[in-house]
C-alpha cells in the first residue's frame, strides 16, 4: 500500500498558520515578533508518528523540542513537566 506524501512546507503551513487564520486566532501560527512562540523542533529524517488506534497517546520519534508559549514542554524527546499552554476560546458570533 502506498502512503500519501505531503511536502514539509505544506504540512507545516497546514498545522500552523492556516488553522490560526481560519479560526482567526490573533498572534498565533506564525514566527513574528510579539506572537506566542509555539514551536516544534524535529529531525525530518527520523520523524515518525508512533500513535496507533489502540495506543493513540504516543510521542512521535524524531521530535527534539516542543516550546509552548516560549517555554520548553519537550526537551530532547522527554516531557519537561512544564504546563505553559492556555485555553483558546473562539469568540461567538
Amino acid at each position: 500500500m502506498k502512503t500519501a506524501s505531503l511536502a514539509w512546507n505544506n504540512a507545516i503551513r497546514s498545522s500552523s498558520g492556516l488553522p490560526a487564520d481560519i479560526l482567526k486566532l490573533p498572534e498565533r501560527g506564525y514566527l513574528k515578533p510579539g506572537y506566542y512562540a509555539d514551536l516544534v523542533v524535529f529531525d525530518p529524517k527520523k520523524y515518525r508518528d508512533q500513535a496507533t488506534y489502540d495506543q493513540p497517546h504516543q510521542y512521535a520519534t524524531g521530535v527534539r523540542y516542543v516550546f509552548v508559549n516560549g517555554k520548553p514542554a519537550i526537551e530532547e524527546g522527554k516531557h519537561s513537566g512544564t504546563l505553559a499552554g492556555k485555553v483558546l476560546r473562539h469568540p461567538s458570533k
